[in-house]
Order: C-alpha cells, then structure tokens, then sequence
C-alpha cells in the first residue's frame, strides 16, 4: 500500500506551526538582544538558523511587521523596529496613561490569582539571580500582564499589550543594568503586597515609580548609545 498523502488539513497545520516557531524564535532573539534595534533581518540566515525554509520565515516576518516589533522597507528588506525619541516618550506616555486607569479600577484579586503573580514575581527573581536575562524579561512581561489582566476593560489592556509589544527591543537594555535589576525585584514585592492588601491607590503608585525608573534608565543608555553586558560576581 503506498504511502498516504498529508491532507491539506495537516499541511497546513504543519506550515502554521512552523510560522509560530519562527516567530517565537525571532520575537527571542529580539528580547535577548541578539537582534538589536534598526539591525537588518536577513530571510536566508533566519531560515537556516531554525531550520526551516524561508516561506515560513517570510510569513514570520510579515506577522510580526503587523505587531510592531519588524519593519519591511522596499527594496531593503526586514529589520528590528527601531523607535524615533518621539515614539520612545509617546509609548511611555500611553502606557502611564491606560495602565494608570486600568489598575484604579482592578478587582481585589482572589487567592488564586494573587498566589499566580507571587509565583511569577518569584521567578523573574530566580532569573535575575541566575543572570538569565531573555527568561527574565519574558517574566517580567507575564508579571505586569497577569495584573493588568485582572481587569475587566479587555480592550484597554489589550491596547496596552500591544504598546508594550512595541518597545520589547528595548526592554532586554536596562535589564543589564544591576542597580536596574535590583530595582525591579523590589518594586515588584511592593506591588504584590498592594495588591494582596487591596491597595489599588498605592498599587498605581507604585508602577507610576516603576515605569519611570525603567524610562530613566532607558533614556541614559539610548542616549549614550552603548548597550551594557551583564557583570558576572
């Protein structure tokens, strides 16, 4: 009995699952930092670094040019997104802005809940001690998320996910920092004690003081042009 043939079901099944690990790939290369700002992504090198042909990567690229986090020139190519001064201060505006009216309006989470963003708070710690950065800012994210997700205004935090999506080239940056790092456990600890209490005032204080401290340090470094590595003790 000859071989059966896939279905076009199953074909396509198996074309989408290569495009979402293309996509998950290159969306790790940009958080670690391998891929920086303004760099040129090129088709060929993509595919051979995972394995798959360019067909996927080029549907790849072209889902991640509608999220924001790749840019397509004609006759040039795909790159990282690179962000203008201006578009760096209006992400950080929005954010402060819907985050802000999001949180005034959280729910007291249930045990639950609150125990899940403790977890993750607890493993964006064990990722900064072990300096894996790209696990650590992958946490981070799924932190702040897991908060804003307790709200019921879905589009708005849906909005804000996508602002965030914009800016993660350059959030792996100020994760090399110490002081940074150190910051950031600590804010985090507040944040979770504020939201177990029910503190939703001090909560948005807190992340007013969080994201400022991050857009800070953000400025310094973009400003000097340098992307510092990460000292090992």
């Amino acid at each position: 009995m000859p071989p059966r043939k896939p279905s076009t079901a199953e074909t396509s099944a198996s074309a989408s699952q290569a495009v979402a690990r293309v996509v998950d790939g290159i969306k790790h290369m940009i958080t670690s930092g391998d891929l920086l700002p303004g760099q040129q992504i090129r088709q060929e090198h993509m595919a051979a670094a995972l394995g798959v042909s360019r067909l996927p990567v080029r549907e790849a690229l072209r889902q991640l040019v509608a999220d924001g986090l790749v840019v397509h020139v004609h006759h040039v190519g795909f790159a990282v997104a690179r962000l203008s001064r201006s578009e760096f201060d209006q992400v950080y505006l929005m954010r402060r802005l819907l985050e802000t009216e999001v949180i005034h309006g959280l729910p007291r989470p249930t045990a639950g809940q609150l125990a899940e963003i403790e977890s993750l708070a607890e493993e964006v710690e064990r990722a900064a001690a072990d300096l894996d950065l790209p696990r650590m800012r992958t946490l981070n994210s799924r932190f702040h998320m897991a908060i804003f997700d307790l709200s019921e205004l879905n589009l708005v935090v849906g909005e804000i996910k996508r602002i965030w999506t914009w800016a993660l080239p350059y959030h792996s940056v100020y994760l090399y920092d110490d002081a940074g790092r150190t910051r950031i456990l600590a804010e985090h600890k507040e944040m979770v004690t504020a939201l177990g209490t029910g503190d939703m005032r001090r909560l948005a204080e807190l992340m007013d003081a969080h994201r400022a401290g991050s857009e800070a340090q953000l400025n310094l470094m973009l400003g000097a042009g340098a992307v510092p590595r990460p000292s090992v003790s």
